[in-house]
């Protein structure tokens, strides 16, 4: 007989709803003091011994026996080879993917823009791309080329003018469809380093790694915590969490569907969160019984079962105010809404990073190929970030010319304020425009 998953069942209407419920949400991805104190060590030696020191740490972390940067680095023409050597339908399926997601980031693209006030003042804002990004992909144990392409194409469509990709290869072992998703996503440099050592290579530069100007993608503890301190030198995308997913179900999806939807995240890892909401008890149950029967089906049930035993929870909700309230508390990461007309939801959602919509769009189409990011915002997140997107590898400059009458005019309004914060120089600065505008009329 098959062991049940040990989920959590919670109710709306339980007096201690709230208090459980927070309990499972709270996952606090800061690393400890010695995590903390092994990251700056790394970062204070790459960055005070460049190539040596991001060699020393590779080679005791990734057991390898590397000498020079070199060995530590993937030519164009080895990535197109890994590209040129998948099994055609690999290779099809990652340009199907590259292609979907290169047109739905095409369409994010900002345009600069300006318009001239009467008196002949213009504003504007110009947009401009990064000079060069770095994309760290984790190896090992995980490895992700959908992760290369979300990466990297948003980055390739904002008119990133280099992209230097980072991705550890323990014990030299090489994950071919990483490397043909990058020659397919444009990559310009891959350099075989990971962990803190590679975010400080990135963010310091070496004799033989780039330093960029803003570093993306997910990591383990030490990859996150290197990516927060060095955030200011560089910038960062997100300090990702745990993967989790929320579905809202109305009863008419099979369970069959919503248990494996649950399951695909929870098998991430262990600190992955799988989520569902009902207002519908017998599908809470149907699902539940699912999930018993396929649990054993899985190659990584060790992981999911401890992922739905430390963080899953089958909530039943009072009604449609109720669910989409937890939603906006919740602020998953991924949203399925498994219910008739899920268009008629989305004036009630405020904090979701991607919704699924309708009962035949799992989640898992938009770890792949549906075309918006996977790249989202964890742990809460939503509630004031976005997915990753070609805006994230684009600046915007602020556009003024003034004509002679526009500085007149905004000077008497820049003096008053300036002398209200005692900014003499302010002042006076802006007086000389006003000033030089009332000589020059009465030479007139």
């Amino acid at each position: 007989m098959n062991a049940a998953p040990a989920i959590t069942r919670l109710s709306t209407r339980d007096v201690d709803f709230s208090r459980r419920l927070d309990a499972l949400l709270d996952w606090e991805g800061v690393s400890d003091g010695a995590v903390q104190a092994r990251v700056d060590e790394l970062l204070a030696d790459v960055k005070a011994r460049g190539d040596a020191a991001a060699i020393e740490a590779t080679n005791r972390f990734d057991r390898l026996a590397a000498t020079t940067m070199q060995e530590l680095t993937l030519t164009p023409a080895r990535l197109e080879q890994a590209y040129n050597s998948l099994p055609d339908d690999q290779r099809e399926a990652l340009a199907a993917a590259a292609e979907r997601i290169r047109r739905y980031h095409e369409h994010q693209k900002p345009e600069s823009w300006q318009y001239t006030e009467a008196d002949g003042t213009v504003l504007g804002q110009q947009v401009a791309p990064l000079d060069r990004a770095g994309i760290y992909v984790p190896g090992g144990k995980a490895a992700y080329p959908s992760s290369v392409l979300m990466n990297a194409i948003p980055a390739q469509v904002a008119g990133v003018s280099e992209i230097v990709m980072v991705v550890p290869t323990p014990d030299g072992v090489l994950n071919e469809l990483v490397l043909a998703a990058a020659h397919l996503a444009g990559v310009d440099q891959v350099f075989t380093l990971g962990g803190a050592q590679a975010v400080a290579a990135l963010a310091y530069g070496t004799e033989s790694v780039p330093r960029v100007d803003k570093i993306v993608g997910p990591g383990n503890i030490y990859v996150a915590t290197a990516k927060r301190a060095v955030f200011g030198q560089v910038g960062i995308d997100m300090i990702a969490g745990p993967s989790e997913i929320l579905i809202v179900a109305d009863g008419g999806t099979d369970p069959d569907w919503l248990a494996m939807d649950l399951f695909s995240q929870a098998e991430h890892d262990e600190d992955a969160q799988a989520i569902m909401v009902s207002c519908d008890r017998a599908q809470l149950d149907a699902v539940e019984a699912s999930m018993t029967r396929l649990l054993p089906t899985l190659e990584r049930e060790a992981i999911v079962r401890a992922s739905l035993g430390a963080r899953g929870v089958l909530i039943h909700c009072a009604d449609e105010e109720d669910a989409a309230a937890l939603i906006n508390r919740i602020a998953p990461e991924h949203l399925e809404l498994s219910v008739d007309e899920p268009e008629r939801w989305l004036p009630r959602i405020r904090h979701a990073g991607a919704i699924f919509m309708g009962r035949y769009t799992a989640e898992a189409l938009g770890d792949y190929c549906a075309g918006p990011n996977h790249v989202l915002p964890t742990s809460g997140t939503a509630r004031f970030s976005s997915p990753l997107g070609v805006y994230d590898f684009q600046k915007r400059s602020s556009l003024i010319h003034c004509s002679a009458d526009g500085a007149a005019e905004l000077g008497e309004v820049a003096s008053v304020l300036a002398r209200g914060e005692a900014l003499t120089a302010h002042a006076r600065s802006a007086e000389y425009r006003t000033e030089y505008r009332t000589l020059h009329r009465s030479r007139r």
